[in-house]
């Protein structure tokens, strides 16, 4: 599995109306407990459409046992009826190679992981594959799809 991963990236912003330290715990709530420390999060201070201030965090994961350890830990927490959509609409979520999802930042907070469109913690998983239906396959494998 890890020669088929070739890395994992996490994106999420904190708006002015968030707390920062909540929404980076939330994040952190994704990771596999014994890999917190090995991933570190970037920090970029943007500006909203009003001027209002946005934080952007950023992080990438490279290394194969990190990687896999995450992608375990999203399939064991993630419900089933999210693993469904997720194998009925897979082409959807897949492009050139990478796997798109969006997880909820209220929920992580909250220890739970569900998908989510809005303002969520954006998870890209590029496949060393880019056929649909290898990156399916290796979907199953993980435990992201039933």
């Amino acid at each position: 599995m890890k020669k088929k991963i070739s890395c994992v990236d996490l994106s999420f912003f904190a708006h002015a109306t968030e707390d920062s330290d909540k929404v980076l715990t939330a994040a952190k709530n994704i990771l596999p407990s014994n890999y917190v420390e090995n991933v570190s999060f970037s920090k970029s201070n943007l500006k909203g459409e009003y001027g209002n201030p946005i934080v952007l965090f950023r992080a990438q994961i490279r290394e194969p046992e990190v990687a896999e350890s995450l992608l375990h830990n999203i399939s064991l927490n993630l419900p089933l009826i999210d693993k469904e959509d997720l194998n009925q609409y897979l082409n959807l979520y897949v492009d050139r190679g990478s796997l798109y999802i969006r997880l909820s930042k209220q929920e992580a907070f909250k220890g739970r992981l569900k998908f989510s469109q809005a303002d969520p913690i954006r998870i890209r998983i590029r496949f060393r594959a880019s056929k649909i239906e290898e990156i399916r396959e290796i979907c199953r494998t993980i435990g992201l799809l039933p």
